[in-house]
């Protein structure tokens, strides 16, 4: 893990087309921004944790099935 040490308005460069600017502190909370082109996927790690788990649950979920070939609406008088 590379540990750096930036000021308010600073970037680093990851790679030739990602910058990460340091905007602000705010108490315990940094604000960061972020340059980097549409293709590059950017995530919260909790929140990505959190939609793993989430599909974990989804995939052991019953499959509940209905067969709508024995459905008969009741027919208008």
């Amino acid at each position: 893990m590379l540990i750096l040490s930036r000021k308010i308005n600073e970037t680093i460069v990851i790679g030739e087309n990602v910058r990460v600017t340091l905007l602000g502190i705010e108490g315990d909370k940094i604000k960061i921004g972020i340059d980097a082109p549409k293709s590059v996927r950017i995530f919260r790690e909790e929140v990505l944790e959190a939609t793993k788990v989430t599909n974990r649950e989804a995939l052991d979920a019953p499959t509940v099935s209905f067969d709508f070939s024995k459905f008969n609406p009741a027919q208008p008088d």
